[in-house]
């Protein structure tokens, strides 16, 4: 029970000593996987297990980003530097300086803002929208996605610089049919976090149909389905 990362499946077994061995380290790591595996549990073991425990965690959903304003979120903004910009502000990297930002679905950033990110980790400095001055930035970049990133560099969907500078090491996070083992010890664990105290059970039939169902939506899927039995 690692952040909730729980299974005994020699599959979530790698997951976890990979996890334990970049827990102390700044190595840049991508983690794979399909939706609701599970990939933002990992990051936050990998940051909340080691020393960097007591530094910001920064998650950001690329995806959900307006992309007209993914820049002056990630990097900050002067005052004035657009409409509405009052006062300045700190972007999320700068939120995260000595600490961890976990970039979220990687794969969904423009291709534009994919070589302003890459700047920033190769000269670990950030401009803020509307500024000439540069500011220091010590993070450790953590990227996820549910995407085949090497074939979309391949067709010139994602740079090709920036998947090799974010993948230095891979956490690929297996589907939930792949670990069919664990879903009795998922199942039980959710029931005991929706019904506490209630001693609630779940019958050898219900648990087969469990075992048996395919799960697209993997474990974020058994855990509604536990949510809604309840």
């Amino acid at each position: 029970d690692l952040h909730g990362i729980v299974g005994v499946s020699t599959k979530i077994q790698d997951v976890l000593r990979v996890v334990s061995r970049l827990k102390d380290t700044r190595t840049p790591v991508l983690i794979t996987g399909e939706s609701g595996t599970g990939k933002e549990l990992v990051a936050r073991a990998i940051h909340f297990r080691g020393g960097f425990a007591s530094r910001p965690f920064v998650a950001v959903d690329c995806g959900s980003l307006v992309p007209t304003l993914i820049e002056s979120e990630l990097f900050g903004y002067e005052k004035g530097a657009f409409t509405g910009a009052l006062k300045s502000k700190e972007g999320l990297f700068k939120a995260a300086d000595g600490g961890t930002i976990f970039l979220d679905e990687i794969g969904e950033l423009p291709l534009e803002m994919q070589g302003k990110l890459l700047r920033v980790l190769q000269e670990k400095e950030v401009r803020p929208v509307g500024s000439n001055q540069r500011s220091k930035v010590d993070v450790r970049v953590i990227a996820a996605t549910n995407r085949d990133l090497e074939a979309e560099y391949k067709i010139g969907a994602f740079r090709k610089d920036l998947y090799f500078r974010l993948n230095v090491v891979t956490v690929h996070l297996p589907a939930l049919r792949e670990r069919r083992s664990d879903i009795p010890m998922l199942t039980n664990w959710f029931l005991e976090r929706c019904a506490p105290g209630r001693s609630m059970q779940v019958t050898s039939r219900a648990m087969r149909a469990l075992m048996q169902y395919e799960w697209p939506g993997n474990v974020r899927e058994l855990q509604n389905v536990v949510e809604r039995a309840v």
